[in-house]
């Protein structure tokens, strides 16, 4: 009974994810021809900066909901609570930082002036995200997959209908105001999910503001499992920020100009990279549906059903994730010309698409090394797989290898993190004694 409920849980997430994913290829197809592939550059460029700010603003609450929700030791309600008011202080800081430093990054680090309003608007997105992130979290915990899935395909409609009615006016107003208005729909988008989340609660999970106040039990137990989960997140956002800063100085030291590098990086991320996490959804929701899972039959001392369960995933992981990679490949330039009307960036993907193959297998031995009790490994892992694609990234591009570089040092961090993972996870599941915690 509970095998299938962990394939119904699966199987609802991978629908969803292919349905939003479908939707996803028209936005894509919508955007990136109204922008240009100068508005993809810009867009891009803010990248890796926004992803640091939401690693920052949702703080890994999502997993740590999941798994507390899971467990059924505290009131889902009592949980909800405190991971609202621990994200609001952390959201209003990243909104004041954000404002007060925007110009300085935009300038000195990403060589761009243009961005800086980009940024500030990305920042005004992060509240709403978090907020929504809470209820996912209680959602997956609860292994109620509908919820998640009916918010994400309300989304993407929403994105659709302003792509298409909304964006050509904004476009005419400049391209700046264009891509600014994209970031900014997200308000408008995690405003709805939010109320769609809202209506899906079970009345006795309802939460009475009034009746809201700081418990520090719980805020301690929801930060000591969300705090070790994201650092490691929180790791591969840095570098990922620190990723067009060293990049841009060294191509600029070694003759390229700024004007290419910020024209071949948006390619990179916006075409290449874009294309190649097109299946990551399928991933996704493996690695999802894991967390509740194994945090159960681990937090029992249940061996078998931990190593069964993780088995499972990885195995569909390297099915869905292997297959569909090679055929990307295969069909890489036709393929991105029907999405983006360009095929530039395809000799990217041909260069490092099969290496993807073992990235797919990363979400879900990450996700029970989490599961487990072991955000610290994870940590560690994520950490010196940042140390090494940088360090590596930075002597090839010293070496004039320009875009190259990165392709090349991200391939051999995709390598090192799921060796290591493989490594961890046959020390901990497959040869240790697991042993109840409770």
């Amino acid at each position: 009974m509970r095998t299938n409920k962990f394939f119904k849980t699966t199987l609802i997430l991978m629908i969803g994810g292919l349905i939003t994913k479908i939707l996803g290829f028209i936005i894509k197809i919508l955007y990136t021809r109204a922008i240009g592939t100068e508005g993809v550059s810009l867009y891009t460029l803010i990248t890796p900066t926004y992803s640091l700010m939401l690693a920052i603003s949702s703080l890994g609450m999502p997993l740590a909901i999941s798994k507390m929700v899971a467990e059924k030791k505290v009131r889902s309600y009592k949980i909800l609570s405190q991971a609202g008011i621990i994200l609001l202080f952390i959201n209003l800081f990243l909104i004041i930082l954000t404002f007060s430093f925007s110009d300085l990054i935009s300038s000195n680090l990403l060589h761009d002036k243009r961005v800086s309003i980009l940024l500030k608007g990305a920042s005004l997105t992060l509240p709403f995200v978090s907020i929504t992130s809470i209820l996912k979290g209680y959602f997956y915990g609860k292994q109620q997959m509908i919820p998640n899935n009916f918010s994400n395909i309300i989304e993407q409609l929403i994105r659709i209908i302003f792509i298409i009615v909304f964006l050509p006016y904004f476009l005419q107003k400049g391209l700046i105001r264009g891509v600014l208005s994209l970031i900014l729909i997200s308000i408008l988008t995690e405003t709805i999910s939010f109320i769609i989340y809202m209506s899906f609660l079970d009345k006795n999970t309802s939460i009475d503001l009034k009746k809201i106040k700081y418990e520090k039990i719980i805020s301690k137990d929801l930060l000591s499992i969300s705090i070790p989960s994201v650092a490691g997140r929180f790791i591969g956002n840095i570098g990922f920020f620190f990723e067009p800063i060293i990049l841009s100085y060294l191509m600029v030291h070694t003759g390229f100009t700024s004007e290419t590098f910020v024209l071949e990086y948006g390619i990179y991320n916006g075409y290449a990279m874009s294309y190649l996490l097109l299946p990551s959804f399928f991933i996704s929701a493996i690695a999802t549906s894991l967390v509740p899972e194994i945090s159960k039959y681990y937090s029992e001392g249940n061996k078998k059903m931990v190593k069964r369960r993780l088995n499972q995933g990885l195995y569909i992981s390297l099915l869905f994730g292997g297959l569909v990679t090679i055929i990307m490949v295969i069909f890489s330039k036709d393929a991105m010309n029907i999405i983006y009307n360009t095929n530039i960036g395809y000799k990217y993907v041909n260069t490092m698409g099969l290496f993807f193959i073992l990235y797919y297998l990363e979400a879900p031995l990450t996700s029970a090394l989490q599961s487990i009790g072991k955000s610290n490994i994870t940590f560690k892992i994520s950490f010196l797989g940042v140390i090494i694609k940088l360090l590596s990234m930075s002597i090839l591009a010293y070496l004039g290898l320009g875009m190259y570089s990165l392709l090349i040092s991200e391939i051999i961090n995709i390598i090192f993190v799921v060796f290591l993972d493989f490594k961890y996870i046959n020390k901990f599941i497959y040869q240790k004694r697991l042993v109840n915690f409770n």
